[in-house]
Parts: structure tokens; sequence; C-alpha cells
């Protein structure tokens, strides 16, 4: 063979081999691209940090009455916005210094929004309220509100007035009693209208009041009690915190009421009825406006009663007259709708004097500056000039 022949053939298998190489190659599929990396997940939205609520109490939470049915109001709130709120008192914090001391503290651990249950809360609020502005103060039965405090009550008046009712239609010696706390126009209207709502059913009723001096004090109101009781009274009110009335009441024979919460199981042989406030109304409704960042100040207190949910008369007595029953029903009723006024003329003072004309109908204005006693209670009111 010659090298020319040679030289062709390994050039030819040369180009044999190229090419099968190649055809090897174009055969075989390429690689899948590799997998894009899974998005990060978003991060979730950081949880709302829980309202902080405080309440300052004047009495213990155990006294049955006044600070046993905020409390109840306060673990409404617990109840309707759960996670949302954190809530926590102070009981027994008294009507002074210590209450500014108490409300301070409250400011430093965090709380947003402080409840203040009592009358003598209004001064030190408005003092500290002056230094928090970014908190939110909520007082009880006062009248003063700021930029961050606003003023509320319920309409205490009208829960005694259906109490009366009941007492006119009761007492056998047509002498009721009122242990009283502290001589302010709140105690001075329920004594009032205590006695007007014994009025409409018995106009020979009269009433004697004995005031202790306190909100809260199991000695003074057993003993102011036991003196009513002593002098002629047989179906004896209150407007103090515990149920040491109703619990004398009962010891001695003669009958009594519940104030501010049921106290029927304190005293059932002697218990007529109950007046009640529900707090869990406002105390929720304030709660969404902080929440929701709707809260406001108002230039008058806000003041509820029985047309809001906020004031009942319960637990009557099965040996109370069905015909006393029906008025109680009746005055509910028109308190609920607007159709009655408790505080509507002619009504005259102890002394004889007009101080409401004829037709005429208190406004608030008039309620929350009463400081005299109506006709058919006894005596003066402490301070009140001769």
């Amino acid at each position: 063979m010659t090298d020319l022949k040679k030289r062709s053939l390994i050039k030819v298998a040369a180009l044999s081999a190229l090419v099968t190489a190649a055809a090897v190659g174009c055969s075989k599929s390429e690689p899948p691209p590799a997998p894009a990396p899974a998005p990060a997940p978003a991060a979730a939205a950081p949880k709302p940090e829980p309202l902080k609520i405080a309440f300052a109490y004047v009495g213990p939470v155990g006294d049955g009455g006044w600070t046993f049915a905020h409390d109840n109001g306060r673990k409404a709130i617990e109840k309707e916005f759960g996670d949302k709120v954190v809530t926590s008192f102070v009981e027994k914090v008294p009507e002074s210094a210590d209450a500014e001391r108490v409300m301070r503290d409250m400011v430093s651990q965090g709380n947003k929004l402080i409840f203040g249950t009592t009358f003598g809360y209004m001064e030190p609020m408005l003092k500290v309220a002056a230094d928090a502005k970014d908190v939110k103060f909520e007082h009880a039965t006062g009248y003063k509100n700021a930029e961050n405090l606003r003023a509320y009550d319920s309409r205490t008046y009208e829960g005694a007035y259906m109490a009366g009712v009941i007492a006119g239609k009761m007492t056998k010696t047509n002498t009721l009693g009122v242990v009283g706390s502290i001589p302010i126009p709140e105690v001075i209207r329920n004594i009032n209208s205590f006695t007007m709502g014994a009025q409409s059913v018995n106009p020979k009723v009269k009433t004697k009041v004995v005031w202790v001096g306190d909100w809260f004090n199991i000695p003074k109101e057993t003993e102011a009690a036991t003196a009513l009781i002593n002098g002629g009274a047989d179906v004896l009110m209150q407007n103090t915190d515990s149920s040491a009335v109703l619990q004398t009441a009962e010891k001695m024979g003669k009958r009594a009421f519940g104030w501010d919460s049921d106290m029927s199981s304190y005293g059932p042989k002697a218990h007529l009825g109950s007046a009640v406030i529900n707090w869990a109304p406002y105390y929720i409704k304030a709660t969404k406006d902080a929440l929701d960042k709707k809260w406001t100040t108002s230039p008058d207190k806000i003041w509820w009663g029985v047309k809001e949910g906020a004031i009942d008369f319960v637990s009557v007595a099965a040996d109370v007259p069905e015909d006393a029953k029906k008025k109680v029903d009746e005055v509910k009723a028109g308190l609920k709708d607007g159709s009655f006024s408790i505080w509507k003329g002619p009504i005259v003072d102890n002394t004889g004097k007009e101080v409401l004309a004829k037709d005429a109908v208190a406004d608030d204005k008039f309620l929350g500056g009463i400081s005299f006693y109506v006709k058919g209670v006894e005596g003066k009111v402490p301070g009140e000039k001769k």
C-alpha cells in the first residue's frame, strides 16, 4: 500500500471518529437547571402588646357591695377582650395622698388606662393625669375632666327610688332609716330618692339618717343601723359599701336592702331586694375606645342608669306585695324608655321651700348639686347652714 493510500485511510478513520463522537454527544439530554431557591416566608407581624389596665379600689374586693361591683366589671373586661388586655387592681386605697402615690406607681408599671373608683380620688387623679399625658384616666362619680381624664357615674338614685317604693309598702312604723357615708350630692340624692319612692306609695313615711363619715367601716355601719332600729326604723337602706346594715337588720328582726351588689345571701330573712350597679357595659366601652384609639374626654361626666343597663333592682323578696312589685316594674320600664322621671316637680325640701317647680324636670346639673333633704327626711345635712 502506498503512503498516499495510508494517509487517506487515516484521515477517513479520524473523520469517522469525530462524527461518531459528535453523534454520541448530541444524543445526551442537557442536565435540568438547578431549582430556584424557595422564597423565604414573610416575617409575621409582631403581635400588639396587650393594653395594661389598672383599677384603684377604695374598699376590699370582698366587700360584697361597691368595690365588689367594680371588680365584676374588671372581670367582664378580661372576658370580653381576652389576651388583648392585662388588668390589675389595688384595693383599700385611701382617699388621701396615698391615692396619688398608688396611681403614679400604676403609671410607672406601664398601665395606659387607669380607673379610680371613688369620689375622693378626683384631685389626686387630676395631678397624676397632668404628668402622664400618654395615659388615659377614668374617674368614678367625679365631675372634673381633663385632656386625658374623664368622669363617669351610675345613676344610683334610680335604684334607691325603686327600693323606696318597696320600703313604703313594707314599713309598719312608717319610719325608714338610712346609713349614710359622706354627705356629698351623690349620697344626699340617694337618700332623697329613696324617700320620694316610699312617699309615692305611702305619704306618711319619714326617713331618719345616721352618717358614719366613711365608705367602708363595718363597726360604724353596724352601730348606725342599730341606732336607727332603736329609733323606730323598721326598714333600712344604706349608702355604704359593706353588708353590715343588712346583717344588723337580720339580727334585729327588721328588713333592709342590698346596695350596689346583690346582697341577698348576707341576710336572707331581712333582704327585701338589692339596688345593683352593673359597671360592665361602661368598662367594656371605655376599654374598646382605648383599644380602637377612639378614646376621648368629655365636657360632662358620662352618667348611665337603667336605660343603659347600668342600674337594676333584683332579688325582690317573696313577701313583697304584688302591687309593689308591679310598681317597681313600671318605674323600671319608664326609666328605660324615658317616659318616667324621678325628679319631677313640684318638690319641696324639708323646710317647705320649693326646690323644683311643678312639672319641671331636674337636669343633670341640678341633680349633681343637691345639698338639701326633701320633705320627709328628718334633720339637717351635715354642714348645711341654718
